[in-house]
Formats: C-alpha cells, sequence, structure tokens
C-alpha cells in the first residue's frame, strides 16, 4: 500500500512539475496561434506581421472612454522602438541598455538585466540608440545587442543562459532587430549597410547558442548573382537585414528584407547587386534560399527592403492569392505571390519621381530622366526622399476592410554622386549629403488607408508639423492605433480615419503598439521615447519634445 500510494505522489509530483515547467514554455503550436487574447508570442502579432487584433471590446463607440491604467519608466533617454512581447502575465520590453519583465496588470517590475558597452559601440549605430524587442520560445527570452551579440534569458527569473557573438562590431556592423523564431531556429539579422559591410541573416540554436547557418545578402565567390558585383565590391555592398522577418508555416518560408547597396553611390558598384533592397524567401532550417524579388536594383537612394511587409490573403484577377504586400521605401507598394515571388502589382503610393513605373513582365522600374540624369553626374531633387515613402515602421492589415494602415512621408531630397571613400567604421556613402526637402504648405508625412493593389489611400490623416514613424496596430474593434512624434498616442476609425481619442504620453512615440486581453478585459499599450532617425535630421521643432522612455498600458473606464 505504501509502494502504491508514493507512486501516485510521485505521479502527482510529475504531473505538477510538467504543468509548471510547461506553464513557461511557448511551444512552436502557441508561437504559431499569435495573437492569442491573453498572449503575443511574436514581433508582428504573429508570423504572418499583419499587426491585426480580433479583440472588439474596445471599438468605436467606447474608445474615448480610454484610460491609462499603468505606466512604466524605463529609465533611458534614447529612442524606444521596441514591441512588447506578452506571456503569462508577464510583459516583455527592451531598451538598447536593458531588458525587462514586467507585471502585465499591474506595471510593476519582475527583474531586468542591464548592458555595459564600450564607448565605442555607439558610433557603428546608424541611426539611433535603440532596441526593437524580444523573442520568447520554451521559457527563454532573446535578444540583440549593439555590439553584435545574441543573449538568451531565463523567462521567469532574467538569468543569462548564453551569450555568443555574432561579428565584430568594430567592423561596422550592430544590431538592433528582435529576432524571430521559426521552425525550432532562432534568426537575426544584422545593421551596418552605411558602414562598408556585407550584410546577413544568421540561424542560431535557441538552447545553445550555437550558430547553425549563414545567408549572406550579397552575392559573392560562387555565389548565383555574384556576376551583379564588379570585382570585390560585393564584400563591402551593404544589403542590412536589421528588421524582422515573417514566416508562412505552411510553406515554411521565412521571408526576410534587405537594405541597400554600399556605398550609396551606385556608381561604384555597377550591376544589379544581388541582393540589395530585396526581399529573400528562404528555409529556416537550413537558412536554403528558394526565391527572391529585388525592389531596387543597383539602388542608388537608399531605398531599404528591410521592413519586409505582410503576409495576407488578396483576391487578385477574381483568384485567392496568398500574398507578401511591402510598402517599399522606393514609394511603389507592391504584391507578391509568397509561394513564388511573382509580381501581381506595382503602384506607387507616395509622390515618385526617381522611377516612371515598375514594368510588370519584369518587375524592374522604369528609370526617369531624373535618374538617368544622376547616374551621368547631374544634381536632382528626388521623390521620396532618403527615408522613402515609409521608412522602418512597420503597417498594419485589416481583412474586413482590405486595407494596409501605413504612416507614410512627404519628402524629396537633392541628390549628387561625391567620390566614396571607405573608412573602417565610418559611413561610406559617396553623396553629396544634404539632408531631407520637405515642401512648403503641405504635410511633411500622413498616416494612410491603403489598398495594395491599387496603391491608393483611401483616406488620409494628415500630421500636423513633424510627419509619424510609428507603427500602427489594427484592431477588429474597427480601429486603427498609432503615435505622433509629438507624444499623442490616438485611435483613429478604420473606415473613415476620423482621430476618435488621444492621449499625450510625454515623450514622441515611435513604437509599435499592441492589443491584448486578460481576465475579459482588453488593453492596449506602446512604448513612448522620441529618438531614432528622424531626430538625427536635426528637426528644430522636436527640441520641445522631451525624451525619456515608457511603457504605457490603457484600458476602457
Amino acid at each position: 500500500m505504501k509502494t502504491f500510494r508514493s507512486s501516485r505522489l510521485l505521479l502527482a509530483f510529475a504531473v505538477a512539475l510538467f504543468a509548471a515547467t510547461t506553464a513557461m514554455a511557448q511551444s512552436l503550436a502557441d508561437i504559431a496561434k499569435d495573437p492569442q487574447p491573453g498572449q503575443i508570442l511574436t514581433y508582428g502579432m504573429g508570423y504572418s506581421n499583419q499587426r491585426y487584433s480580433p479583440l472588439k471590446a474596445i471599438d468605436k463607440g467606447n474608445v474615448g472612454r480610454l484610460v491609462p491604467v499603468w505606466a512604466y519608466s524605463l529609465n533611458n533617454p534614447q529612442g524606444q522602438e521596441s514591441q512588447p512581447i506578452i506571456w503569462n502575465g508577464i510583459m516583455y520590453v527592451t531598451t538598447h541598455t536593458s531588458t525587462v519583465a514586467i507585471d502585465a496588470m499591474t506595471g510593476k517590475q519582475v527583474w531586468k538585466q542591464e548592458l555595459e558597452f564600450a564607448p565605442d559601440v555607439f558610433k557603428m549605430a546608424c541611426c539611433g540608440l535603440l532596441n526593437r524587442g524580444v523573442a520568447i520560445y520554451e521559457g527563454k527570452v532573446y535578444r540583440t545587442t549593439l555590439d553584435s551579440h545574441v543573449i538568451a534569458y531565463d523567462a521567469k527569473t532574467g538569468k543569462q543562459l548564453w551569450k555568443t557573438q555574432v561579428i565584430d562590431y568594430k567592423l561596422g556592423h550592430a544590431m538592433t532587430g528582435a529576432p524571430l523564431i521559426a521552425n525550432g531556429v532562432l534568426m537575426t539579422g544584422i545593421a551596418g549597410g552605411e558602414y562598408g559591410t556585407r550584410g546577413f541573416i544568421d540561424g542560431w540554436d535557441p538552447n545553445t547558442g550555437q550558430r547553425l547557418w549563414r545567408l549572406y545578402t550579397t552575392a559573392a565567390g560562387s555565389d548565383k548573382g555574384a556576376d551583379t558585383w564588379p570585382g570585390d565590391t560585393a564584400m563591402k555592398g551593404g544589403a542590412p537585414t536589421w528588421l524582422t522577418g515573417a514566416y508562412d508555416p505552411d510553406l515554411d518560408l521565412v521571408y526576410w528584407g534587405t537594405g541597400n547597396g554600399g556605398p550609396w553611390n551606385a556608381d561604384a558598384r555597377k550591376g544589379d547587386n544581388l541582393y540589395v533592397c530585396s526581399v529573400l524567401a528562404f528555409k529556416p532550417k537550413t537558412g536554403q534560399h528558394v526565391w527572391h524579388f529585388q525592389f531596387s536594383p543597383n539602388d542608388p537612394y537608399d531605398y531599404d527592403a528591410t521592413e519586409v511587409g505582410m503576409l495576407v490573403d488578396l483576391k487578385v484577377d477574381g483568384q485567392n492569392r496568398k500574398v507578401l504586400a511591402q510598402a517599399n521605401r522606393n514609394g511603389f507598394f507592391y504584391v507578391l505571390d509568397r509561394a513564388n515571388g511573382k509580381l501581381l502589382a506595382a503602384n506607387p503610393y507616395v509622390k515618385v519621381n526617381w522611377a516612371d513605373r515598375i514594368d510588370m513582365a519584369t518587375g524592374r522600374p522604369v528609370e526617369s530622366a531624373k535618374t538617368k540624369s544622376i547616374r551621368a553626374g547631374g544634381d536632382e531633387e528626388i521623390w521620396p526622399s532618403v527615408l522613402g515613402g515609409k521608412n522602418w515602421e512597420p503597417m498594419s492589415w485589416n481583412p474586413a476592410t482590405g486595407l494596409a494602415y501605413a504612416n507614410t512621408l512627404n519628402m524629396g531630397w537633392p541628390y549628387k554622386y561625391a567620390k566614396p571613400e571607405y573608412k573602417q567604421g565610418e559611413w561610406y556613402l559617396g553623396i553629396d549629403f544634404r539632408g531631407v526637402i520637405m515642401p512648403k504648405n503641405e504635410p511633411h508625412g500622413y498616416l494612410s488607408a491603403i489598398d495594395p493593389m491599387t496603391g491608393k489611400s483611401k483616406w488620409q490623416m494628415a500630421w500636423p508639423g513633424q510627419p509619424s514613424m510609428a507603427g500602427t496596430l489594427s484592431t477588429a474593434g474597427g480601429l486603427v492605433f498609432t503615435g505622433a512624434a509629438t507624444g499623442e498616442f490616438i485611435a483613429v476609425d478604420a473606415e473613415s480615419g476620423n482621430k476618435l481619442w488621444q492621449f499625450q504620453t510625454g515623450s514622441g512615440i515611435i513604437g509599435l503598439p499592441v492589443t491584448w486581453e486578460r481576465n475579459g478585459t482588453q488593453y492596449v499599450t506602446v512604448v513612448s521615447g522620441a529618438g531614432g532617425v528622424w531626430a538625427l535630421l536635426g528637426d528644430e521643432r522636436m527640441a520641445s519634445v522631451p525624451a525619456g522612455g515608457m511603457v504605457w498600458t490603457f484600458a476602457v473606464k
């Protein structure tokens, strides 16, 4: 009898231990279901990167009663672009120096891990000292660092489990993006496209931090496409990968965007320069390249494609198609078949004069007279600017409206080639950089509701003064949430663009709002903290916007 009772007790203990362990273990099945009401386990609020929530307790009728329920200070004066991850009542947020776990109901800190960097690290961060968030998997949270490491922490305690150096940051590299988990592999990208570096994507064993594969994003040596680079220019050719990809589990394909060519002066690297300004589709287990689409061959204008876009289902010519939709920085909105990369649509969504159109048969831009003049040594005003028609900030999708919601830009820039000179750890441009041109008597940016197949906006909400570089969030409550450079967190009607609510967070918003549910209540969270690439351009109007990172959470009362 004692043996039987002991066996039962042992079995009960084992079951309890298993339950306790799995309560903190985020499986691949859990991640694939994202977002669920009480969890956000992926950058993009789902593998598809749609940033759409089916929650609808907060709607057009009651959004005006949103109030803050807690706020948490990040104790960091830099720009804040982190997207919160939420699991089991705990929220995970990053800055460039810290990773914090916060009780999602109270805003109280559960644990915090700080990073220290050598002073010269900061000069390798092109466009602000920031980090965009963590990945979570099987009880671990993962982040990248400005000095080019990947770190794994215990999600419950914050204990560091492993730390792996990716590359020597002194070569001009940095890491700011949130990692991606797909098919059991942890994936990260790299920044440094302005420093004469060679881009890549890495796959890691999430348990040990051992690198499984590396996919370079400039073709060299025996790589297919190496003939699109003269000499050894691919080795400093750019194509950084500093934002997070998307994943289609049915096709088992990861989609990752690549950035500008290096130097910006395209005359120094004559050829298409595969795979700059492209989207790469590859297998997560091996990094095997399956297909690619290049948006801007031989890119002279820093028209990054690093914000990979969204995986959505659309009707195209009367047929249901599974597509990748991207509002490219070059000013065209692209729709690709995500199984094979076939071009289905490409139309301007902002003012464009660098190209006349996209050739639908080849997918290549038909360059305008202005671009031809620049290639011949001319000095021209080009639209969109170096910041693009849309910058790094992700857009969102609402399947009910069939519209993409994006913060778009209305700016040009003066462009002329100069002699490129490579110096390790310094910008490698080769142009006469003179900033951007902001038109008089016109808004400099909009919140736009865009039809992916036409590029036309159903409506636009003009931003007064500074444009917004915050991400957007769409919900089944018929709302779009986003933030202003001057600190207002807002909700607008997804159908009309009418502003329904706003709250002043105290610092500019360049982060990514999310929504979630706990104990029957829907919440909305955003990280505020002015900075990022817009602040670096020296807009004097930003002097009146205080710095300081905060996490804000709201609910209807």
